[in-house]
């Protein structure tokens, strides 16, 4: 068991600006899209192609069958988003994120992932709806992100599940499992029971000055 608790959780707590990145960004030539409705394309209930482009890329009644057994097109489908690209591929763990991750172990963090899950997006109503994942400091938060299960609103997009009702225990269960996907991938030396004492290998480690005596 980790000597250090899992940090408190604020799931109220505004998220604070991320630098460089928002959701509707798009890298088009690259093959990075967005695949969130602009307001003509809600207007016209409009889904599927990107935003900017007009592309269809995406085989959506796969994806709303939320299969486990298929989940390496899912993960695929949504690395051509460029914001899940950015989480799955090349975004930074944050210290803070990868040191709790590495000594809590990925059988906490699992217990974890259906806490934060059932409270953020499972019910349909938030105070903070849109707003209440942060954008680090969490392995979890980074998996939401990259998951598309950080909002009702990318949940509603890319998952088809209506945002005007709760979350089933299926769907809830799945999203854990999307997470846990995601968790192995990006930091797959975390064990399952966690290591208390883990410190990021070459990281300097700042010791006291050994008083003079006298």
């Amino acid at each position: 068991m980790a000597t250090k608790e899992v940090d408190e959780i604020d799931l109220d707590e505004e998220p604070p600006p991320l630098r460089k990145m928002t959701c509707t960004r798009t890298d088009c030539k690259n093959n990075r899209h967005c695949f969130l409705p602009d307001r003509k394309m809600s207007r016209r209930k409009q889904k599927g192609p990107c935003r900017t482009c007009g592309k269809e890329l995406i085989d959506w009644t796969r994806l709303e069958k939320k299969d486990a057994e298929d989940v390496a097109y899912t993960v695929e489908a949504l690395k051509l988003e460029l914001i899940r690209h950015e989480y799955w591929c090349s975004k930074a763990i944050d210290p803070k994120a990868e040191t709790l991750a590495y000594r809590t172990g990925l059988t906490r963090l699992r217990a974890d992932a259906e806490s934060v899950i059932r409270k953020s997006v499972g019910p349909h109503q938030h105070p903070a709806q849109g707003r209440q994942t942060k954008w680090d400091g969490n392995i979890i938060y980074y998996g939401q992100h990259a998951t598309a299960c950080c909002c009702r609103r990318c949940i509603e997009v890319w998952h088809g599940i209506p945002r005007n009702r709760d979350l089933t225990e299926d769907e809830v269960r799945y999203f854990i499992e999307l997470l846990c996907v995601y968790m192995r991938h990006r930091l797959p030396g975390v064990t399952d029971a966690g290591d208390p004492g883990w410190t990021k290998p070459g990281a300097e480690t700042v010791s006291k000055p050994i008083p003079r005596k006298g």
